[in-house]
């Protein structure tokens, strides 16, 4: 059967869980609206409440809000206009969030088109929007559009921040997951080991950046049979969030998964099991139990078990990370149909060729129907 699912978005997880809701919250704690009287008072109130909701990690409530917000600075100050940026970002990274890919990916992008007309095509400030876009891209599979976009990110931080700023290391990473995910490992080891340089010169101010880039580094090592330098990046980048960010933080799970792997594809799967397990925890307390990171888990959690010949366990996890998936993604989206193929396989294993045909049929016709 295939490998766990969602593994390649593993070495950008840290970003995504603690970056964007510290983000949304500094971003509107700092907006300044173009609006005046009643809207603008309303407008704050809302901004008030998502921050609210994201420190207390409601995300539903929080995306209300943020819908509400988009749509009162659309009514008072224009479709166009610049000042709806704070709005348009704030819903984009909660959508992100929560899962709902295909909704974040139109906001980024006329955040983007905002932005150039702006401030032009190669200011400094268009370099997020791109990553973010590009980052939106990847989560729905569309590699080959997300390329050139982390590329001019990467060009216009160089020439703007200077080759060694933390900003460049960002970018690095990003550019070298691509390029990890598309098994392009000559390209991106590079990348990789420039960006661990640069954060590593500021590890005691940026303990947290530096362990994402031990991370990243590893799964590379991972992924071309290094184990041994693989699973020491691992454990220095979990000791390092723990002791700076507590055993439970969603950015830990991200080296507990790795390390899972790691241990998985050795053959340890006791010691895999529960870091598995913890990570799933951590990832279901901090994002919900339907979004598609905790799919992932149990995906992982489903071939540990499969290996195992646990069956019963193994297509509880399979059947409940398809349903997260087809809700959150769609049915053409890789994850889903990995995962069908995953539960199909199953299914077959176990002498249940009737079971295997009608979900590989229900999956046919919706997949069609979508398109």
């Amino acid at each position: 059967m295939d490998g766990p699912a969602g593994r390649e978005r593993e070495g950008r997880e840290m970003k995504i869980v603690s970056g964007f809701i510290g983000s949304i919250a500094l971003l509107l704690l700092a907006a300044v609206p173009a609006l005046s009287g009643k809207p603008d008072m309303e407008w704050r109130t809302l901004n008030l409440e998502i921050t609210e909701h994201c420190c207390s990690g409601n995300y539903d409530s929080a995306a209300a809000a943020a819908e509400k917000a988009l749509r009162l600075a659309e009514k008072n100050v224009g479709r166009k206009h610049a000042t709806l940026l704070e709005s348009l970002d704030a819903l984009a990274d909660l959508y992100r969030i929560l899962g709902r890919y295909g909704d974040a990916e139109p906001l980024y992008g006329r955040a983007l088109s905002i932005r150039e007309k702006k401030l032009g095509r190669n200011h400094p400030s268009i370099a997020g929007t791109l990553d973010n876009l590009a980052d939106i891209h990847c989560l729905r599979g569309s590699y080959d559009h997300a390329e050139p976009l982390y590329e001019r990110s990467l060009a216009i931080r160089e020439k703007a921040c200077g080759k060694n700023s933390p900003l460049v290391a960002a970018s690095l990473c990003t550019l070298a997951d691509l390029y990890r995910i598309l098994e392009r490992y000559d390209a991106a080891e590079p990348l990789y080991k420039r960006a661990l340089a640069i954060r590593e010169t500021n590890i005691r101010s940026e303990p947290v950046e530096a362990a994402a880039a031990m991370n990243s580094l590893a799964l590379l090592y991972d992924c071309r049979g290094r184990v041994a330098e693989a699973r020491s990046l691992y454990e220095r980048s979990l000791a390092l969030l723990e002791k700076k960010l507590g055993p439970e933080h969603p950015d830990v799970a991200t080296s507990l998964i790795n390390l899972a792997f790691l241990n998985f594809t050795q053959g340890c799967c006791d010691a895999a099991e529960p870091l598995y397990k913890r990570a799933l925890s951590i990832r279901e307390k901090s994002l919900g139990p339907d979004h598609p990171d905790a799919a992932a888990l149990l995906n992982d959690l489903a071939a540990l078990y499969d290996s195992q010949e646990r069956y019963d366990a193994a297509e509880s996890c399979y059947s409940r990370a398809l349903a997260i998936l087809e809700n959150a993604l769609g049915p053409d989206h890789p994850d889903v149909i990995a995962n069908v193929e995953n539960l199909t396989a199953l299914y077959r294993a176990t002498d249940r060729e009737d079971e295997a045909l009608e979900l590989e049929g229900r999956a046919s016709l919706t997949q069609a129907f979508a398109r």
